[in-house]
């Protein structure tokens, strides 16, 4: 009979207490309990990518056309938007990018990319949780898939990525165009990812790209904070001294080279930049800008997280005033030496990681686990063909679209047909078969790939736009 009366007690004792950790677990955040992550529910509304979503602007005529006349203002106006049928009010747009932008407009173009900021004239006001995105236009981009096959390998591999997916664009009810839907790379992003007790968020970037920008390379200079203007004016979140002063010393532990572990997250960058390296993005950290890129601290520690693909899979080099258009060249671009030395030099994120032989290693095992499971399973071909299926007929009747339909079709196909030789490529790379730096393959280029049949501007240039 006591032994009874005791278990009553103690079951009842139970049963309070797994109400309390219930109530604790569902609304930890009221109590001060922070959660390492969470699911908003915009993830599994406007990034939901097995449909096409739509957004029609509401918007004045002359408010949307003084917005296109002066897309370099990057102004914010009015609107209203319908998204999959919901109607948001007195939402913020402007037109965004930088070369993109410029060159949009010097073409006589009206097809730009766009922010929406849900929070700009409300404080507080979000889409599910969302408070800015981006819709990218897919400038030099005619398979419309560069950005959002790339930030899918990222999710893939790990790394910290913005959701995207595919929005139809109408403007007071009439076709604009199929755009990409991205995930802006700030509170939103921070706080499904890294929860609210999240670090700091910084997006480096030059004034001028002739300058040095040792900052925006990650070069540690000094502890003078004027030295880091270019990290430090763009960061995305209030910052002190105090958090200036961490991020330096991280800095200096890198130029170090040493216990590299205690200033950097070595197992999300090296994910990085096995993605990074394999899309040959050269209008990136690794390549000739040494931008477009977000770093994240928090305790000392950095990450490195991915932004802007339009010019990636080789075609960044189109553009400059001695285009190199050599499809074989890209397809068996080196791993290890992913620039000329020169460049890596001044990339301490890579190369003083680089120089380190476990870390060396496991570059090369994650390398394998990505191509592996990315594309030796078949889920990149499963996934390029559900993709063009998705979308063929938004771009069917896409009016402003800087291609036509056929030229849409041979940018699909050069894309998948790139992808899947520079899996072969980067194969024989890892098993020694092909030189996996730039001074082996001028060595020896009796192993690489042939591409020759690619013709690397079917994936989208300067000229379309003439």
């Amino acid at each position: 009979m006591l032994k009874n009366k005791y278990i009553d007690i103690i079951c009842i004792g139970f049963m309070i207490l797994a109400v309390i950790l219930t109530i604790l677990f569902v609304n930890g955040d009221k109590f001060g309990l922070e959660k390492a992550s969470y699911n908003p529910s915009y993830v599994d509304k406007i990034f939901d990518t097995e449909v096409v979503h739509s957004i029609d602007i509401k918007i004045s005529q002359s408010d949307w056309q003084n917005m296109i006349d002066n897309a370099l203002d990057e102004e914010y106006v009015n609107c209203d938007l319908e998204i999959d049928g919901e109607i948001f009010r007195n939402i913020a747009i402007r037109v965004k990018g930088n070369n993109s932008k410029t060159l949009t407009h010097k073409y006589g173009h009206e097809r730009y990319s766009f922010k929406i900021k849900f929070d700009h004239y409300s404080d507080g006001r979000t889409y599910y949780g969302l408070d800015k995105l981006s819709l990218n236009a897919s400038f030099q981009d005619n398979s419309y898939l560069k950005d959002y096959i790339t930030y899918d390998m990222m999710n893939h591999m790990g790394v910290p990525s913005p959701l995207s997916s595919y929005v139809y664009i109408t403007v007071n009810g009439e076709d604009w165009g199929l755009y990409i839907g991205i995930e802006e790379i700030e509170d939103a992003f921070v706080k499904r990812v890294y929860g609210k007790n999240h670090g700091k968020l910084y997006k480096p970037d030059y004034k001028n790209v002739k300058d040095e920008n040792d900052d925006v390379a990650l070069i540690y200079t000094d502890d003078d904070f004027n030295s880091y203007d270019n990290i430090f004016r763009k960061a995305k979140f209030e910052i002190n001294d105090s958090d200036k002063t961490r991020l330096i010393k991280s800095l200096k532990q890198l130029d170090i080279g040493e216990s590299l572990e205690e200033a950097v997250d070595i197992d999300e960058v090296l994910r990085y930049f096995v993605v990074q390296t394999f899309v040959v993005n050269l209008d990136s950290y690794i390549g000739y800008t040494g931008h477009n890129y977000y770093l994240y601290e928090k305790d000392g520690v950095l990450q490195m997280l991915p932004w802007d693909y339009n010019l990636a899979y080789g075609t960044y080099l189109l553009g400059m005033p001695n285009p190199i258009n050599d499809s074989t060249y890209f397809v068996n671009y080196p791993i290890n030496t992913p620039a000329p030395g020169h460049i890596m030099l001044r990339r301490p994120l890579f190369h003083n990681i680089m120089k380190n032989k476990e870390y060396y290693r496991e570059y090369h095992r994650l390398y394998s686990e990505f191509v592996n499971s990315y594309f030796e399973s078949g889920y990149f071909e499963n996934k390029i063909d559900e993709t063009i299926k998705l979308i063929s007929p938004y771009v069917g009747k896409d009016p402003t679209k800087f291609c036509s339909f056929d030229d849409f079709k041979l940018g699909y196909e050069t894309f998948k047909e790139f992808c899947v030789l520079r899996f072969k490529s980067v194969s024989g790379q890892l098993d020694g078969q092909i030189p996996s730096t730039i001074k082996g393959q001028k060595m020896d280029n009796s192993n690489l790939i042939d591409a020759s049949h690619i013709w690397i501007p079917n994936l989208g240039e300067i000229d379309d736009l003439k």
